[in-house]
């Protein structure tokens, strides 16, 4: 294995990552194993925050948190998420 550099170097690929319509991608749910786009997905908004639960069991994917000056992501909901290009 060969040493490792600091987390700085991902700046390149999680930009180009993140530079997409994310509701095209799909998830695998911790709880269940349902595979589906986050546009299936069901959305309950709060004021500065929106928790994201499985279409199929109901339990949490992710929330997204705004906390003025910066964005609070959890993803702990999902086994992975897959990415179109």
């Amino acid at each position: 294995m060969s040493s490792h550099v600091d987390g700085n170097i991902l700046a390149g690929p999680l930009s180009d990552l993140f530079r997409f319509d994310v509701t095209t991608a799909s998830a695998r749910c911790v709880s269940c194993g349902e595979v589906a786009s986050l546009a299936q997905a069901m959305v309950y908004v709060q004021p500065k925050a929106y928790v994201v639960r499985c279409s199929n069991c109901d339990d949490m994917l992710m929330t997204i948190i705004d906390e003025g000056d910066a964005t609070q992501l959890d993803l702990s909901g999902m086994v992975w998420m897959h990415v179109p290009r």
